[in-house]
């Protein structure tokens, strides 16, 4: 038997003003009592978990372009004093503690770090994750600044990525996830291109900020990504006109 454990798919909200240890104690809780639930059934092949990218970048290195081996640090977050930090703590934690936990009682666990998950969605409010994806279209300024070098991949990828790494023999530690990177001038001529209907702000308003890369350990390993661009605003824009929230 395999087993899927997933604690990042785009239906969580990000800021929902709970306090970081509460936010913490629960994903590490929720997490590691499932982990020794297959532990115990002693039919569970492997476990792949799903954790975030905010489990890797956030560490204040500068470094352009990070890998599986890089992890956000939890001083830094917190000295960043975000509204999110206490979800990137979190995630940072929980993956951390997990791996720890695998390794301590011999369990065959994979993790994969989805970077910004965008397309359609199945909830009746916009996922954070699209929200953010979506800023330019929204007119949303306060989150302009998490749009440069944007990594994305859709949600069906993700999923894919997940069967694969379950059934990918050579399948070890740390998997990021993540089809395309986009400059946020890139995104500027995309959106202004593909949706003139929308008030795209100008690249005068986008200008001097930095962004960062991922790497392509899990494209190495043999993973296709089946969507693009395209497929991902397409998907997210029309849930979003059904459910009457654009």
């Amino acid at each position: 038997m395999y087993w899927c454990l997933s604690c990042s798919f785009p239906t969580l909200d990000f800021g929902n003003g709970e306090p970081e240890e509460v936010v913490i104690q629960r994903a590490t809780d929720g997490t590691l009592g499932i982990l020794k639930a297959c532990l115990n059934s002693k039919t569970v092949k492997r476990v792949v978990l799903t954790s975030s990218a905010s489990a890797v970048v956030f560490n204040g290195s500068g470094v352009e372009m990070m890998d599986e081996a890089y992890w956000s640090d939890v001083d830094y977050i917190k000295a960043s004093n975000l509204p999110i930090g206490p979800y990137f703590i979190s995630k940072t934690l929980t993956e951390k503690r997990a791996l720890e936990f695998a390794q301590e009682h011999g369990l065959d666990l994979v993790t994969l770090t989805p970077t910004y998950i965008h397309g359609p969605f199945i909830c009746p409010n916009m996922p954070s994750s699209v929200h953010i994806s979506l800023a330019m279209v929204l007119g949303d300024r306060e989150h302009y600044g998490l749009l440069i070098n944007t990594p994305m991949v859709h949600i069906d990828d993700v999923a894919r990525a997940h069967n694969f790494l379950l059934e990918y023999p050579e399948a070890k530690g740390r998997y990021i996830c993540s089809k395309d990177t986009i400059t946020i001038e890139e995104m500027f001529e995309f959106l202004s291109a593909k949706y003139p209907e929308y008030s795209i702000p100008t690249l005068e308003c986008l200008k001097d900020v930095e962004g960062l890369k991922t790497s392509g350990k899990l494209v190495d390993s043999g993973f296709k990504f089946r969507y693009g661009l395209e497929e991902m605003f397409d998907g997210a824009i029309q849930c979003c006109k059904e459910k009457g929230l654009l």
